[in-house]
């Protein structure tokens, strides 16, 4: 009987076409429907008066956009639940992220929703209003039902596993601080914040093949390219992330003379972006090319295209005269310095001195290794730092992460620093040496690259806008952490959906 109800969309076409020549009403309730409670019970029989066949449909856990390792219950399970009771006529699987296109299908004479869909601006995806269009294009009426509402991820955060302690004591005092109507508002204020974003522009070309075997003659693995994904990253990336949020972001930067790669990030870049650059002598636009197994996603190597030599006098004089000009006209300075030879000791010297809301992240990566340092960073308001490149600036292998931290702030007399750990989390040393920790906030990781650049991005905006320590390292461990569920930045980071994953932990 269970299985008899659980259909394909093309299966539910052909029943919906003989019911309705029997002027059957036919209705149609969507959802996630993760953990099957009273509240979907009450809402199925009071959904069912309305006509004469329900048809429920879920959407499939890949396209569902809440909390990582959301929804608990696998696509066949929740289907399976749903066709035992006894109001639901059919169920199907929606491979897709919304229900318009299932709508316009299925075409059915009422389209019911939950009581906490009545109030539309609530959807922060403003897929319900797409979804009342579709079906007022076929003829149908949407139907809100009464009954009490019930949350299934406020039963899951409470009694699964899904959380970790750790990430349930946090939520706690993020609560304590305000409901999420007041996160929504306090992360509104960024909206109007001048941003500039100095760095190294960077690509990010990701090449999947297929690993063929050890060459007969040599040690070498023979593999076979399979096709190439570019994306934005270095600065780029971050100004892509930091333009959900403010209206008025800037970047300054160097490219090279490839007018192809020139043109990819012209039409790529998020237009409202305000892109001023140079043009760095003998060197291209960075392109990191890295080669990937298509079968389990490994990296097998990676290639850098790069220049890495300082800019030369005239160069730097350029860049200093720009940042001049640029920087009367912005609120905060994020400052990226991947160590490529953009940031000079005598560029490093002028932002350190700026009274302006200045933010650092330095990185050390394959090219700059045992070069690169930030010690040419001195009074800045913010440095974002992965504890392996702590341990690297201060030449310590070994010691308490939180200490080194702390010293290095004194040393360069920074206003505040996080410590980003992976999957640990992250650590916060403010003004007073008081420590926050956040822990992570993600699911299944798919690449790692590009999230600690998300997190500090993030951050440092919050803190431009005053948003309280806490909540700003929650906003932006959120974000790494939607950040990771993709290769690079193949997705850009959306605020609706970090505010909507923020709306479901607190729950």
């Amino acid at each position: 009987m269970i299985k008899n109800k659980i259909k394909t969309i093309e299966e539910i076409e052909l029943i919906i076409s003989k019911n309705k020549k029997k002027n059957k009403k036919i209705i149609l309730s969507h959802g996630v429907f993760d953990l099957l409670h009273v509240g979907h019970i009450n809402h199925f029989e009071e959904a069912k008066k309305l006509g004469d066949i329900l048809i429920v449909s879920i959407t499939a856990k890949k396209y569902v956009k809440k909390i990582p390792g959301r929804p608990y219950f696998g696509d066949n399970d929740r289907l399976k639940s749903l066709a035992s009771l006894e109001t639901v006529d059919y169920v199907l699987c929606n491979n897709e992220t919304t229900s318009i296109n299932l709508i316009k299908k299925i075409k059915p004479d009422f389209y019911c929703k939950g009581p906490d869909y009545k109030k539309n601006k609530n959807d922060l995806t403003k897929n319900i209003r797409k979804e009342i269009k579709a079906i007022n294009s076929v003829k149908g009426k949407i139907v809100y039902t009464k009954g009490i509402t019930f949350s299934s991820s406020k039963l899951l955060n409470q009694f699964s596993t899904n959380l970790s302690s750790e990430q349930k004591i946090f939520l706690t005092k993020i609560k304590k601080l305000g409901d999420f109507e007041y996160i929504k508002n306090q992360s509104d204020k960024i909206i109007d914040k001048k941003i500039l974003i100095v760095g190294e522009s960077i690509l990010d070309q990701y090449t999947f093949c297929e690993a063929l075997g050890k060459s007969g003659k040599e040690s070498v693995l023979s593999i076979r390219e399979k096709f190439s994904e570019k994306y934005l990253g270095g600065v780029l990336s971050i100004a892509q992330n930091c333009s959900t949020f403010s209206n008025n972001v800037s970047i300054l930067s160097y490219l090279g003379n490839d007018e192809n790669t020139n043109l990819f990030i012209k039409k790529n870049l998020n237009k409202k972006i305000k892109f001023k650059f140079i043009h760095k002598k003998n060197s291209p636009t960075i392109l990191k090319k890295r080669f990937l197994d298509i079968v389990d996603n490994r990296k097998l190597l990676g290639v850098y295209n790069i220049n890495d030599d300082y800019l030369s006098v005239k160069e730097e004089t350029q860049f200093l005269n720009l940042l001049k000009k640029e920087l009367k006209k912005h609120d905060v300075i994020i400052v990226l310095d991947y160590g490529h030879g953009l940031i000079t000791n005598k560029i490093a010297k002028f932002l350190s001195s700026s009274k302006k809301f200045v933010s650092v992240n330095a990185q050390v990566n394959a090219s700059n290794i045992g070069f690169h340092t930030l010690s040419k960073y001195k009074n800045i308001k913010s440095l974002v730092i992965n504890a392996t490149e702590l341990r690297h600036e201060m030449r310590r292998r070994d010691g308490d992460i939180i200490n080194l931290g702390k010293e290095l702030k004194k040393n360069l007399n920074i206003k505040k620093i996080v410590i980003t750990q992976g999957q640990s989390g992250a650590i916060l040393i403010d003004e007073n040496n008081k420590i926050l920790k956040a822990p992570a906030f993600t699911g299944s990781v798919i690449d790692k690259i590009g999230a600690g650049d998300t997190l500090f991005g993030v951050f440092s905006i919050c803190k431009i806008s005053k948003i309280n320590d806490l909540l700003s390292l929650f906003i932006a461990s959120v974000a790494a952490g939607i950040s990771t569920s993709e290769f690079a930045n193949r997705k850009l980071i959306n605020k609706f959906e970090i505010l909507n994953t923020i709306k479901y932990y607190l729950k």
